[in-house]
């Protein structure tokens, strides 16, 4: 109970026993009561709807809370990562999110992906002694560490004060406040019309002059209308959590019907954050091999378990993972490190001929070759082409080993071919974007990997190549004038999207984005998506995301992909739209309660009962809360509060009841217009009648057209 609208009725009940206490009459102890029953009832079903989302919510996420292997007490644990301090041993394995920040002990070295921190797609090697970071994965190998840092004073932990930093008061606060005090400010002045008249001009009693204050105090106010719309986005943020979207904040539902922008990062978002090579484009260097040897080759070059990213993208590609070893015995595998950069295998095939392939990094296995000057342009070239649409090379090359030996050096090797690695796009999101576009959502990408990658991204996407690098944010000098003869603002807003972002970047990005009167949703799975999700009107944590991003977000997608976010947001609109029906509504009885009372009090001197629009506002606040419900068609385009239409619509619908209801007291008092027409008992008043008959006419005409005007906002568009 604690709103404007809410003091309003608050003060009603007030004053019902404290000034309405003259004229022979006691103290108005049933609207005093009624009043108070109104302001229960609504905030009850208030606190169960939102209690219940909000349980729901919680359930959800406390399913997906992380946990850490601890050593403690000389035994290992299986404990919540929130009780972890400084100076803990923890292990950490292949799959494992590292729970904080720490030092790796003595074992062999890991794969690291920081593409949560990051933003680039291939993992890091690290070894005893170097350090790793909260919300990394463990992409190969296992180690104990030790705890060094947790919580806030983790790397991210100035993304985690970006995020604290960022506070603002949701547009459904403002919209409802504003609505709000356009009520209240209507019924001021009817009230201060009514005293004005009827005090020092008609010289009316005290105690009736009262009464119709409450009238227009109680009937004007739209007391049900938090409610109301708290209940409607309750149900349908349990709708939306059917649909794999939970809620964190309910007014978020409200404002992503508003979205038209959506700043998207790339790297597990719109994409899988798993490596795979194109074949198509796998380019081959020697007579006689085809590309599917070439990728058997490779494949054979990587290990089939416990296998870091590259090894699971090149085995992948064989039809059964199983054809990497068959037919052949192996003999010695060389696993990757930072020095060679490759990996090889020597293995005996069926002939009983000793072979040996590897893989790694183009340098390498070009200086490997045999014929590396006839070769090195032609290589350098298909990296090249690779590198411009954001691909990155693989080598592979093959040798014989004619003495049998695993320790021989072998024969010449013979470079074999390149294949271009890439992180793929999701298989919904292409036709997500297209879905977002044709609704009015205009999608932006924002990584922090290569120019080249997001630019490839974008055309396999079909959301445009028009994207910029980070130093364009900063307003830095750049070989492309065009980029620098845009203000930041206007390249902001004509960009596709953004690469070598850092989290600063993406907060700035939306900032400014917000700045333009843009309603902005963010996605994003990592850490460095963090400060821009909570900066973001919307914020949205797609499956799998770390704790950082869920915990800064509005809404956490429990299903992977984007295309939940299609169905979020006409889903979205569709509750946006039974919002706005009932704001017209409200506004609008409240100027048929103040205008048409008014006036009846005003020109005839019409006394009705504050008790009979206490029942009519009870009877219609149950009625009303169907709306939730409501079956509407979304809007095809953004929608958002236009005030000014809700308020002129509102009072022309409020005024034209007013009139009507004023219309049909002088037809039932004045004329004998329904005696005649229907032959009914006269209305008109007599000498022992006291208006009650009237006051009974004129409350089921008001109650009547209140529950009938539901139906009229809601067709309009």
């Amino acid at each position: 109970m604690w709103n404007p609208l809410s003091w309003v009725m608050e003060a009603a009940a007030i004053m019902a026993i404290a000034l309405a206490n003259g004229g022979n009459k006691p103290p108005d102890w049933q609207d005093f009561i009624g009043i108070i029953t109104l302001l229960v009832i609504n905030s009850t079903i208030s606190f169960i709807e939102e209690n219940n989302a909000g349980n729901a919510a919680a359930a959800l996420m406390a399913r997906l809370t992380p946990k850490a292997k601890i050593l403690r007490d000389g035994r290992w644990t299986e404990e919540d990562a929130a009780i972890l301090v400084p100076g803990d041993v923890i292990s950490i394995k292949l799959g494992d999110i590292i729970p904080a920040d720490a030092r790796l002990l003595e074992g062999d070295p890991l794969k690291i992906d920081q593409s949560a921190l990051t933003g680039e797609s291939l993992p890091a090697t690290k070894g005893p002694g170097d350090g790793v970071y909260s919300g990394s994965t463990v992409k190969q190998g296992e180690i104990e560490a030790v705890v060094i840092a947790t919580g806030v004073h983790t790397f991210f932990g100035k993304a985690a004060h970006l995020v604290d930093s960022t506070n603002q008061v949701g547009h459904f606060q403002k919209v409802l406040t504003a609505i709000g005090n356009f009520c209240i400010c209507s019924i001021g002045v009817g009230m201060f019309i009514e005293i004005i008249v009827m005090y020092p001009i008609q010289h009316r009693g005290y105690r009736p002059g009262i009464d119709n204050l409450l009238v227009l105090l109680i009937g004007g106010i739209p007391i049900a209308m938090p409610t109301v719309l708290s209940v409607t986005m309750a149900i349908g943020s349990h709708r939306l959590s059917q649909q794999g979207a939970i809620t964190k904040r309910m007014t978020a539902i409200e404002e992503m019907a508003g979205m038209d922008v959506l700043c998207s990062d790339k790297t597990g978002t719109l994409t899988l954050n798993k490596l795979t090579v194109d074949k198509n484009l796998v380019e081959v260097f020697e007579r006689g091999i085809t590309q599917d040897q070439v990728i058997l080759m490779a494949a054979r070059a990587s290990r089939t378990e416990n296998q870091d990213a590259i090894d699971t993208a090149i085995v992948g590609m064989l039809a059964d993972p199983k054809e990497a070893r068959a037919g052949i015995q192996e003999v010695h595998f060389l696993p990757f490190n930072p020095t060679d950069k490759r990996t090889a295998l020597t293995y005996i095939d069926a002939d009983g001929k000793m072979h040996r392939v590897s893989k790694g990094a183009p340098e390498q296995i070009l200086h490997l070759a045999h014929n590396t000057s006839e070769i090195e342009r032609r290589v350098h070239a298909v990296i090249d082409k690779f590198a411009e649409r954001g691909l990155r090379s693989l080598a592979v090359a093959y040798q014989e080993v004619p003495d049998g030996r695993k320790e021989s050096p072998g024969g010449p090797w013979h470079f074999a071919g390149l294949m271009p690695l890439f992180d793929p796009p999701r298989h919904d999101s292409a036709e997500t974007i297209r879905r977002a576009l044709n609704l009015g959502v205009n999608v932006k990408m924002i990584t922090g990997d290569q120019l080249a990658i997001g630019k490839e991204t974008g055309r396999r996407l079909g959301m445009g190549t028009n994207m910029y690098p980070s130093s364009a944010l900063l307003g830095q000098k750049n070989s492309d004038e065009s980029i620098s003869a845009l203000p930041v603002d206007d390249l902001i807003e004509k960009a596709d999207g953004f690469a070598g972002v850092f989290p600063e970047h993406k907060y700035e990005i939306v900032k400014r984005l917000q700045a333009r009167k843009h309603i902005c949703g963010m996605t994003g799975d990592g850490v460095n998506d963090a400060p821009a999700l909570k900066k973001a009107d919307i914020g949205i944590a797609v499956a799998d995301a770390t704790d950082a991003a869920r915990s800064a977000s509005d809404i956490v997608l429990t299903e992977p992909g984007l295309s939940v976010i299609i169905s979020a947001v006409l889903t979205s609109r569709a509750i946006f739209q039974r919002m706005k029906n009932y704001t017209i509504y409200a506004v609008s009885i409240t100027i048929r309660i103040v205008l048409g009372f008014m006036l009846l009090a005003l020109i005839w001197k019409f006394d009705f009962p504050p008790f009979m629009v206490l029942i009519i506002a009870i009877l219609n606040d149950g009625t009303i809360m169907t709306i939730s419900k409501d079956r509407v068609k979304p809007s095809p385009l953004p929608d958002s509060w236009k005030l000014a239409e809700i308020f002129t619509t509102g009072v022309i619908l409020g005024g034209y009841l007013a009139i009507m209801t004023v219309i049909f007291f002088w037809a039932a008092y004045k004329t004998n217009f329904f005696p005649r027409l229907f032959h009914v008992e006269s209305l008109e008043k007599t000498a022992q009648d006291d208006f009650q008959k009237l006051a009974a006419a004129i409350y089921l005409q008001v109650s009547t057209i209140s529950q009938a005007l539901i139906f009229v906002t809601r067709l309009l568009r």
